[in-house]
């Protein structure tokens, strides 16, 4: 049976399980707060009662563990090359809140047999069963690592600053997310929010003038959640590697975060959209890989 043949197969035993919704977290420049705002939004998603994985997709940098204060013992190449099960390779971190550490990234997947997709993928889709949310953490940028993630994504959040520079460069990833031949606006939604706003007023004013290019250009599904503030008790809680949500719960940022969580959780209910869950999203990643 070749790749393609077992892939199909994966998904079909999938169809019938519970699914997870996934969350892809980006950005078009790095130090924006991504990170950070991925780590927050998995706190306030437990806080309302959902259990949630972080995948640090972040290849190279250890982002998650470094916020969270905690180090890993293993990591997705782990599981991919030393026969490690899933829960060997989540770490749990504050509030009951698990992460994958993404190790050296999804490089060699294109490359993998048949019986290692489907171990891979198999272990992934025990992520659906104890876990309502999961959080994948990208790079930022327009690599093709993170393209990879993004055109495999039903759900993108898109963090953007008012610095001109990361504004262009949301641009830039939108523009290179339109364009990517695996791309589909069906299938896809991005939604953006404001991080680093003086006031909510200035978050809808940013997303505003990056959706009036979209629209013009583009012409792609593009949202609003919300911003994040400038908040010195969220630069306080980084320093002392703690979500700004748990040790100031009351503080502008982390009710911030609450909203946008809200919003996320309405909309679910409102669309109540078919999730396509962890096997499928890289099932997704390496059949585009295995095209390529």
């Amino acid at each position: 049976m070749d790749q393609a043949s077992q892939l199909r197969v994966i998904k079909a035993n999938q169809l019938n399980k519970p699914l997870a919704r996934v969350l892809t977290v980006t950005s078009g420049k790095g130090g924006v707060g991504k990170s950070n705002t991925s780590i927050n939004l998995a706190i306030q998603f437990r806080k309302m009662g959902k259990r949630v994985v972080i995948l640090d997709a972040d290849f190279g940098l250890a982002n998650i563990e470094i916020m969270f204060g905690c180090m890993p013992k293993h990591n997705l190449c782990d599981l991919i090359y030393q026969g490690k099960s899933i829960k060997d390779i989540i770490t749990q971190g504050p509030m009951e809140v698990g992460f994958i550490s993404g190790g050296s990234g999804i490089a060699g997947m294109g490359n993998l047999t048949v019986d290692q997709l489907n171990y891979i993928i198999n272990n992934l889709a025990e992520l659906d069963a104890f876990a309502d949310v999961i959080i994948i953490d990208t790079g930022a940028g327009i690599s093709d690592a993170v393209m990879e993630f993004l055109v495999a994504s039903e759900e993108i959040l898109l963090v953007t600053t008012p610095e001109p520079t990361s504004i262009t460069d949301s641009y830039s990833l939108l523009k290179a997310l339109y364009r990517h031949p695996k791309y589909s606006p069906e299938a896809t939604t991005v939604k953006m929010i404001a991080n680093r706003v003086e006031k909510e007023e200035d978050g809808k004013t940013l997303y505003n003038k990056l959706d009036l290019v979209v629209k013009k250009y583009l012409k792609m599904p593009f949202e609003y959640l919300g911003g994040v503030p400038q908040d010195e008790k969220l630069v306080k809680a980084v320093m002392q590697q703690t979500p700004v949500t748990m040790m100031y719960p009351g503080s502008k940022a982390s009710i911030a975060y609450e909203n946008i969580v809200s919003r996320l959780m309405n909309k679910e209910d409102a669309v109540k959209q078919p999730k396509r869950g962890m096997a499928a999203f890289f099932s997704h990643i390496i059949s585009n890989k295995n095209k390529s």
